[in-house]
């Protein structure tokens, strides 16, 4: 007996068993799945959804259960879009959007929505158009966190049913027409050229105040001057009243004499040569002031 005759009569004998084995086989290969991490899949069963399974070692009934799905629930990024919008004051704006998002229940997204991308970019652009038509073009170019996040609350809302989270909505650039920007600029320039006239004249209004300041400050110490010389003067001036209700006649002729003197100083301590003419009553005052000077030393 040779090695072929061994080998079909063990095939003939163990044929069941065989049989048995491949369809064994089979039946664990159809009925036992493993889902990535990354992924969800959607099983129907006749056609009709039976259940979703999630990452790991999942377990269907073989031949009547099957995998009509396989769903990323990875984070997608949408294409950028550029749609036109109109604000309130009538400029045409155009707009680049981008939106993030996941699937978070891919029942939903199979069964009720056939092309999630179209769909949301189309609910994107009808949202931005409507949301910028509510506000001029400088509040959308200042309040463009504000809008975002008005975008993204409204854009949320509207695709819950399909089973999608929105994780972002971002609003890349907000384009302008050549002649609008020709406009900007004009009143951007217009605006720089006020400000420089208003910095100027608020600098010349500083500067007079300045001066005026400084011209009230020294009348001021002039005033305070004027007034420390006069006190000093009254206080001469009642040095020698009590002097005087002193000692009588004898020290106003004393006073009188020394201003004399102190006049004709003055006048000989000019430049030049000089010739001073004393009149014989001043000579006779001056002896008289020499005499009190004498008595007094």
């Amino acid at each position: 007996m040779n090695i072929e005759d061994m080998l079909l009569g063990l095939l003939q004998n163990n044929l069941g068993w065989i049989l048995l084995a491949a369809v064994l086989i089979a039946v664990i290969f159809k009925g036992v799945k493993i889902v990535p991490q990354s992924e969800q899949h959607v099983v129907e069963r006749f056609g009709r959804l039976r259940a979703v399974l999630g990452p790991g070692i999942n377990l269907i009934v073989p031949f009547f259960d099957k995998i009509a799905h396989q769903i990323s629930i990875l984070e997608r990024q949408l294409p950028t879009a550029s749609q036109d919008a109109i604000t309130r004051d009538n400029v045409l704006v155009q707009v680049d959007t981008s939106v993030f998002y996941r699937i978070i229940e891919p029942e939903k997204t199979v069964y009720r929505i056939r092309d999630v991308d179209s769909a949301i970019a189309t609910t994107v652009a009808g949202i931005v158009r409507a949301e910028i038509g509510k506000m001029d073009l400088d509040e959308v170019q200042a309040n463009r966190s504000a809008l975002i996040a008005t975008i993204k609350t409204n854009v949320v809302e509207s695709v819950e049913n399909w089973g999608i989270e929105v994780t972002r909505a971002e609003i890349l650039d907000v384009n302008l027409d050549a002649a609008t920007r020709a406009a900007m600029m004009q009143q951007l320039n217009a605006e720089r050229a006020r400000r420089a006239q208003v910095t100027e004249a608020e600098g010349k209004k500083r500067a007079v105040e300045l001066a005026a300041d400084a011209e009230l400050y020294a009348s001021e110490q002039t005033a305070k001057a004027r007034r420390v010389l006069a006190d000093a003067e009254a206080y001469a001036t009642q040095i020698v009243a009590v002097a005087i209700n002193q000692n009588g006649l004898e020290a106003a002729q004393y006073q009188i004499a020394l201003k004399q003197v102190e006049a004709l100083g003055a006048m000989s301590s000019g430049a030049g040569t000089q010739t001073i003419v004393v009149p014989s009553e001043a000579l006779a005052a001056f002896g008289d002031a020499f005499k009190l000077l004498r008595g007094r030393g």
